[in-house]
């Protein structure tokens, strides 16, 4: 994957009025995890020009007060706006949780697409009736979880066991994808998912996708072999395409997109998270490593 255009920064908007198909798509997350929905984006969306910002200088978020990540994911999001994106991808659950509806009330012209623990498909998936889901604790206790909980537990049934899972994106952060701790880490939180009869997984952070061969190796240690993973970035990059083409923002462009990334923390761990998670390394820029507070009005 060759980028085959530059993306030019088109300075501050004070409208986001008048971007045209050929800006980029901007896409953020508290670190790498967000290059599991990022690849889904550019899989399907090869002539898009994309912008990706890994806030590792701040994770994890997980385990952050929602007045935190909210400020984060204010700064960021201008960050991306000053650079010409014309659509916000926020490819992390705690940010989504924290954010997602701050951001579209204050920028009503932005198409944004946030991401959430797949539970609607999971409970299709399921033949037991019951769902483990992975995820951070941040996630599991904000507000906008809870409703989604609620409102698929009533519409189908489906019980949802619930797993915090500290310090495992902390370790897919760190690039350590076969490491002991990492094992030994996975087994804790999946096996007694296992044990109560999960047989559909919900992935429901966006690193966890990383490690899915160590999830599978837990899945046959416990002795089964027909347990689903759910990994909604695909459900994000749909509801992405749908919102570029109602918003008449699709790029025409037949060339190959070109990708920049930009890091709050170290741009060779980035770099070498690109390569050795999506096979190819980007133009890569730090950026935004200190913490001023934004704008949100």
């Amino acid at each position: 994957m060759q980028p085959a255009r530059t993306i030019v920064a088109a300075g501050h908007y004070a409208s986001l009025k008048g971007r045209g198909s050929n800006a980029p798509i901007g896409v953020f997350d508290s670190g790498v995890g967000g290059l599991s929905v990022l690849r889904h984006i550019r899989a399907a969306l090869p002539s898009e020009d994309l912008l990706y910002f890994a806030d590792s200088g701040f994770a994890p978020y997980g385990d952050k007060p929602d007045s935190a990540i909210l400020a984060r994911s204010f700064r960021i999001t201008e960050f991306l706006l000053d650079h010409g994106a014309k659509a916000l991808v926020v490819a992390c659950n705690s940010a989504t949780a924290a954010a997602i509806r701050p951001l579209r009330a204050c920028y009503p012209d932005l198409p944004v697409v946030g991401i959430e623990p797949g539970l609607k498909p999971a409970a299709l998936l399921t033949l037991t009736g019951v769902v483990g889901v992975l995820a951070t604790r941040s996630t599991l206790a904000s507000a906008k979880f809870k409703l989604l909980h609620d409102q698929v537990s009533a519409g189908t049934k489906a019980q949802f066991l619930l797993q915090a899972c500290s310090g495992l994106a902390d370790q897919i952060e760190k690039g350590e994808l076969q490491s002991a701790a990492t094992i030994n880490l996975v087994r804790q939180y999946v096996a007694p998912l296992l044990a109560r009869g999960a047989d559909t997984l919900v992935l429901g952070c966006t690193h966890y996708p990383f490690i899915e061969p160590l999830i599978k190796s837990s899945i046959l240690e416990a002795g089964l072999r027909e347990v689903r993973m759910v990994d909604t970035g695909e459900a994000v990059t749909r509801q992405l395409m749908q919102l570029l083409k109602k918003n008449d923002l699709q790029q025409r462009s037949s060339e190959d997109g070109s990708t920049i990334a930009f890091t709050s923390g170290n741009e060779f761990a980035l770099a070498h998270a690109f390569s050795s998670l999506l096979n190819f390394t980007p133009s890569i820029c730090a950026a935004l490593q200190s913490a001023p507070e934004p704008r949100m009005t």
